[in-house]
Order: C-alpha cells, then sequence, then structure tokens
C-alpha cells in the first residue's frame, strides 16, 4: 500500500512515521526546500530564528515517535524544561513570573489579590477535569460520525463547554491582570479567549502536568531529528515540489501530480495542508460536493493572522526571560478588532521569544536572538502589508523599548518579518490565517473539518485545521487519530 503525505509540518511528519511503522511506502512530499511547515528554521549571519512554534509541551508525544522505532530519543533531540515558562507584564510595568512552582504562583497571586488564591486552586482543579476529558480521553479519538460527538455531549456540557475560556476563568478569578494571564492560552492555538469554548482551558493544566520545554538548537532541531530518523526507515522525501493537484477517480483518490507534471500514484493521500486550501486548489472537481458540507467549509471562521518580527541585536539583553508575554492596555476591545471588526490597533499586546536566554548557540557570541509574535487581522481584513509591515515594525520596536528593552532600535543589526501574507501564500493558509480555523464550539471535534475526508474516499488530513486543533500537542495528536482510522 502507497500512502502520499503532503507537507511537513509536525502533523504531516508524525502522520508519514506512523504510517511506516504500520508497514506502508511512505512518500513525503514538501513544497519548501526544507523540512518544518510553520517550524521551519531561518539562518542569518550566525543567528538562528525558529520559524513557528517556540513553546514544547507535552514532550512524550514527540518521544513516541521514536520509540515506536525503537530509538531512544535522546541520540536524535535534545529536549530541556524551562524553569520560567512565561513571565507576564502588564501595563503598568508589573511582572508575575508563570512556572510550574504552585508556591511561588500562589505567593505572586497573593501580592496581586488575595482573595484569588482560592480561585486560583479551584479553577488548577477544574481545568484538570477538562484536559481528562478532553485530552486524555478525546485528543486522539475520530470524531468523523455525529454519533461520537452526541455520546460526548453530557460530558462536554458538564464540564461548561458552552462557556468561553475567559468566561470560565471569570468564574473563579476576580482581579483583571489575573483572568488576563490566565485565559491567554487560546491565544496560542489561534482563538479568542472571549469565544472559544472552554475545553481548550485544558491548556492551562495540560502544561502543568508536563511542564514547558525548550528544544536545544531551537524547536528546528526537532525537525531535523525527524528527518534523520525517516531517512533512515526509508520515507522518501520530496523537497522542493509543489503538489498541484490530488487525482481522483470520481470520489476514489488515486494520487497527486506535482507541478513538474509529474505523477504519483497512492491509495492514501494524508494532507497537512489547510483543508478549505486543499478542497478549492487541489481538488478542483466540481462533481463531488455535499450541500452540507458546502454549508460548513462555507460558514468557518478562521483564526487571527501573525505578524512576526525576527531580529538579532548586537548585544545581549540578560534582564528578557525566554518567553515573555506583553499585555496591552485593553484586552477585549484589541481581541474583538483583530478577530470581529478587522482592523489594526496600536495598543497592541505582544509574545516575544529570546530563546538564547537558554541557548547560546541562537546567536554568535556576545548577541542575542529574538522574535516577537503580534495577532493581527488575517487577510479577511484586506490589510496592505506592503505598506502596512514597516509600520508595524517600527511600533513594535516603540513597544518594546519602552516596556523592556531601552535602546533596542540602535543595537539591532539583523532583522525580517512575515505577515499573514506569508502565511497565505508560503503556507497555504486560507486568508493567511496563523493556526488555520478558530477553535470554538461550532468548529471543535465533529465541527471541525474531519480527519478522514466527508467527500473523498482514501483522503485524510492531519494538522491545525482538523480534530484536535492546532499547538504541537494537537498536529502530533491528529496523527493519531489518523492512525486509527488507516
Amino acid at each position: 500500500m502507497n500512502s502520499i503525505v503532503i507537507g511537513s509540518g509536525f502533523g504531516g511528519i508524525a502522520a508519514a512515521l506512523r504510517l511506516k511503522a504500520k508497514g506502508y511506502n511512505v512518500t513525503l512530499i514538501e513544497k519548501h526546500p526544507d523540512l518544518g511547515g510553520r517550524a521551519r528554521v531561518f539562518s542569518k549571519n550566525g543567528f538562528i530564528f525558529d520559524g513557528g512554534p517556540t513553546v514544547i509541551t507535552a514532550p512524550y508525544l514527540i518521544n513516541e515517535l521514536f520509540e515506536m522505532y525503537k530509538k531512544n530519543p535522546k541520540d536524535y533531540i535534545n529536549i530541556s524544561p524551562l524553569k520560567i515558562w512565561y513571565q507576564f507584564i502588564f501595563e503598568d510595568k508589573s511582572k508575575f513570573n508563570y512556572s510550574g512552582d504552585e508556591n511561588d504562583m500562589k505567593k505572586q497571586i497573593e501580592k496581586i489579590s488575595k482573595e484569588d488564591v482560592l480561585g486560583y486552586e479551584k479553577l488548577v482543579k477544574f481545568t484538570k477535569k477538562i484536559f481528562d476529558k478532553g485530552f486524555t480521553e478525546l485528543a486522539d479519538i475520530p470524531f468523523d460520525k455525529p454519533l461520537v460527538m452526541f455520546k460526548q455531549l453530557p460530558a462536554l456540557l458538564k464540564l461548561r463547554s458552552y462557556k468561553s475560556v475567559y468566561s470560565l476563568v471569570s468564574s473563579y478569578v476576580k482581579n483583571e491582570k489575573l483572568r488576563r494571564m490566565l485565559s491567554m492560552h487560546p491565544l496560542l492555538v489561534g482563538g479568542n479567549p472571549f469565544t472559544t469554548t472552554s475545553i481548550y482551558g485544558l491548556i492551562l493544566y495540560l502544561e502543568k502536568k508536563w511542564g514547558i520545554h525548550y528544544s536545544m538548537g531551537g524547536t528546528g532541531n526537532i525537525i531535523k531529528g525527524f528527518e534523520k530518523l525517516m531517512n533512515e526507515e526509508g520515507i522518501i522525501i520530496i523537497k522542493g515540489h509543489e503538489v498541484s493537484k490530488i487525482l481522483s477517480n470520481g470520489n476514489k483518490i488515486i494520487g497527486v501530480q506535482l507541478d513538474n507534471e509529474k505523477k504519483i500514484n497512492a491509495d492514501h493521500v494524508i494532507c497537512n495542508a489547510d483543508p478549505p486550501a486543499v478542497y478549492d486548489e487541489l481538488l478542483k472537481s466540481k462533481n463531488n460536493t455535499s450541500m452540507l458540507f458546502n454549508w460548513k467549509k462555507s460558514r468557518m471562521e478562521y483564526s487571527m493572522g501573525l505578524f512576526v518580527y525576527y531580529f538579532g541585536t548586537k548585544k545581549t539583553f540578560p534582564n528578557v526571560e525566554h518567553h515573555t508575554i506583553k499585555f496591552g492596555n485593553k484586552y477585549k476591545e484589541h481581541l474583538d478588532d483583530i478577530f470581529n471588526n478587522k482592523k489594526l490597533n496600536t495598543d497592541i499586546s505582544y509574545y516575544l521569544h529570546r530563546p538564547s536566554a537558554t541557548d547560546k548557540s541562537m546567536a554568535p557570541e556576545g548577541n542575542d536572538c529574538f522574535y516577537v509574535l503580534v495577532p493581527v487581522p488575517n487577510n479577511q481584513s484586506k490589510i496592505d502589508w506592503k505598506i502596512e509591515g514597516e509600520k508595524m515594525k517600527n511600533l513594535v520596536i516603540d513597544k518594546m523599548e519602552k516596556d523592556l528593552m531601552p535602546n533596542l532600535r540602535e543595537n539591532i543589526i539583523e532583522d525580517f518579518y512575515l505577515t499573514p501574507d506569508y502565511f497565505e501564500k508560503e503556507l497555504n493558509t486560507k486568508y493567511g490565517s496563523g493556526f488555520s480555523i478558530q477553535p470554538k464550539f461550532s468548529q471543535s471535534a465533529y465541527f471541525r473539518f474531519h480527519n478522514k475526508s466527508e467527500l473523498y474516499d482514501g483522503l485524510y488530513f492531519v494538522g491545525a485545521g482538523v480534530h484536535p486543533g492546532a499547538g504541537v500537542p494537537g498536529v502530533l495528536s491528529s496523527a493519531k487519530v489518523l492512525d486509527k482510522i488507516i
């Protein structure tokens, strides 16, 4: 049996390795000259910039792909736990070091709001219940039949999945600073905390269960480790060629055609590509549509876009932690502008990644390496990033200079940025969304795009757009779902 995997993000690589372990002949096709998808690596004059995911949680999902082949993960990758997970900085310049040290967490919470310590403890206990159901039990279960979803509805209602993450957190915690800090997790997977189903509150507990880790040499080194394993196990890897068409005979998938006109036959095609782009661009067959599916596709709401500014400095900034999250003055209003009004706002929040805080190999000696990620509207906004990109870059530098890095601008020696245009053109995401579709209740589990195509026999999906969702644990789990349906 021959299987083709389109796209080499974490989900695609995991799918290729799992299929190979079942005895399939596997070919992985990647349009770029390098593997990784959103986790690609950019190198510039001694600075190494991870393209995308930098927060590694649930590392067992990575390790088990090596262990499946009786290999020791440590021979391929080096994943190290972080002591401080995030440093939150609020608009009044106060800071909060968020970590797995529960005593320290409670002490810091007490300084902000004594009455919220008990609420925090209750919130953590409740997110464990959500985690036990939503992650442990359901993350790798196929949701391709309505009955599976209906069976879970009573439990999901009991866990208050109809609430938003922000609403759930607010029912336990009263202080607005703490509410923002404890409800921000949906932003890590493309959701608005005010509309994302509280099922995603499980991320709060998931971090506590396994901690937050960093891959030495960058997340790109995990991709390199996987590539080495795939080569050892005989997975064929084609780089630098894009699939231009998925071939079908009626509703049966029979292979793919590449941009050089080459055709490759297959029994299964697994897409680690954004489902709407696959259905719209690679499967243009008009005779295989369904009114229900078309309605479902047309009503989907997409995640925000991302503005990502990468920069290297000629001096170090030792006061900056590995992961920093800076909140703007407004929170709900800013998120409304991003998700609903589709307009830019100068009162930005941002996530700053400084890998050289942990790993000196990411920058030349005496230098520092960063990327800063700003949630922005996706390309439904019609924003012209050729004009707005430079303005956003300067706004971000101004904010970082004011907030935590004095004289930053004069110390930057390498830089570039990516906008939603990159995600749309290079990563083939609908509207340049950073995380495919939003993680709302009406777009979760059965209501997301299915891991097994609703329209074609032999077509499957892994990655951010299908169950269980975006984020490294989510996309790795989507390949475990695939394991159960092929």
